[in-house]
């Protein structure tokens, strides 16, 4: 049987391909000798000066001093001088799918973009992420996208693309008419695609979870309140029976569950509802904050997000304005939160501002009154217990994976050397060095 030169041509340019792709699966990774100028390991808050860190085959095989550490002869060896070795970091609250919406309104995104360049957008913002040295990263919702956040975390597990270990949400849940795009702002006949999956009921609550986590949703993202008041005010919209049933269906089959609440009543129904964590809380009393820390719920105060859209909306000049009422609002909960000794995790609702600098959560949190030791934390053991990955990475700590990540400077001291990467390593596999990525 005769071949047509472009079915040749298509296999020969193939062929290579797909053999490196099989080789790459099958070589083992090998061992690294890394040698920094200290290292963090999240056990505590101090770096470690004159620590080096060895890693076989995608795992931490010891840390301690250099003289400590019985490198094997073949171990490469990477100096990372001027540098502190951290844990790969971890944001808890992005959105791959999105871009900043100074450059795209989000109506704007999610009718006019189609899916399939949204996926594209996604996967170089998946590698942007981890270059920046997150190596974890919890996605929550893809705004439209449909399922397409459980290809990407499946093209990241099979080495497709590059990116950070990916916990994602699907579609979100919201009450029926109270998510974009609409219902206001267009015409009442239109029957627009929808950025969230809309409920009404306990029963088709329940099966919208069912649904997304049949489809790969790691864990169930829920709206219990949104701008759905007379003049666009913040108003609880799913209802508390509603909320329960959301928790308690994803609780029965594994899944933890994040809630997307900004209003008092909104974070009080969620936390009553029994949810694992709350997104955003700027208008959370002293009261229910200490009935999250009562009941063990994570707070992920994405800080970030509303200093961006000060930015775009509200004309704010980072370090020249003052800070707007929304972000005065936000910096108030967060400390309420700190003071009480609420659970906080690193979540900045990356995206909405541009990826690649998730670091500016971290800073933000810093400048609003963490120290930079607990800041860390909130991006690194921290987030990984709210995973409950906590036995898988998170710590610099022998048995782990080798989820690494170093900086130019030491961030245990001053937060924003997190903007300077220099090393990045996920599961024994290195993506970024001094010199650039391999």
């Amino acid at each position: 049987m005769r071949t047509s030169p472009m079915l040749r041509w298509t296999a020969a340019l193939l062929l290579p391909l797909l053999c490196s792709m099989a080789a790459a699966a099958t070589t083992p990774k090998g061992d690294w000798l890394l040698l920094p100028d200290r290292v963090w390991t999240a056990d505590g808050d101090a770096a470690h000066a004159g620590w080096a860190v060895l890693v076989h085959d995608g795992r931490i095989a010891a840390v301690g001093p250099v003289a400590s550490i019985d490198a094997p002869a073949g171990a490469q060896r990477i100096a990372l001088p001027g540098a502190t070795l951290t844990p790969g970091l971890a944001d808890l609250h992005s959105h791959l799918f999105l871009h900043p919406y100074n450059e795209t309104l989000w109506n704007d995104q999610v009718l006019t973009e189609p899916q399939d360049y949204r996926t594209l957008e996604a996967a170089k913002h998946a590698r942007d992420t981890l270059l920046a040295g997150f190596t974890a990263l919890r996605d929550l919702g893809t705004e439209g996208a449909g399922f397409a956040d459980v290809s990407i975390k499946r093209a990241i597990e099979e080495g497709l693309i590059p990116g950070p270990r990916l916990f994602v949400a699907t579609r979100a849940i919201v009450a029926t008419a109270s998510y974009g795009p609409g219902p206001r702002g267009f015409r009442p006949d239109l029957d627009l695609p929808q950025g969230a999956q809309p409920v009404t009921g306990v029963d088709a609550a329940v099966a919208a979870v069912r649904e997304q986590a049949a489809r790969g949703a790691d864990w169930i993202k829920l709206y219990a309140d949104y701008r759905v008041g007379d003049h666009g005010e913040t108003m609880p919209t799913l209802s508390p029976a509603e909320i329960k049933a959301i928790v308690a269906a994803a609780h029965q089959i594994g899944r933890p569950v994040a809630a997307h609440a900004a209003s008092e009543a909104g974070v009080r129904n969620a936390v009553e509802g029994g949810v694992d964590t709350i997104e955003h809380g700027y208008g959370t009393s002293e009261a229910t904050f200490q009935l999250m820390k009562q009941k063990g719920v994570a707070y992920e105060p994405t800080l970030t997000a509303v200093e961006a859209t000060s930015e775009y909306f509200q004309h704010y000049v980072p370090g020249q304005s003052p800070p707007t009422p929304a972000m005065q609002e936000a910096a108030h909960a967060f400390r309420t939160a700190l003071k009480l000794g609420v659970t906080i995790g690193n979540g900045s609702d990356v995206g909405v501002f541009a990826h690649g600098e998730n670091w500016r959560e971290p800073a933000a949190m810093v400048a609003d009154g963490m120290t930079p030791a607990q800041a860390l934390h909130a991006a690194t053991d921290v987030a990984a217990r709210i995973l409950r990955q906590q036995t898988e990475f998170g710590r610099v700590a022998p048995g782990l994976h080798a989820d690494l990540a170093a900086f130019a400077g030491d961030p245990s001291a001053r937060i924003g050397d997190l903007a300077h990467p220099v090393f990045v390593m996920k599961d024994g596999v290195v993506y970024r060095t001094p010199a650039g990525t391999p």
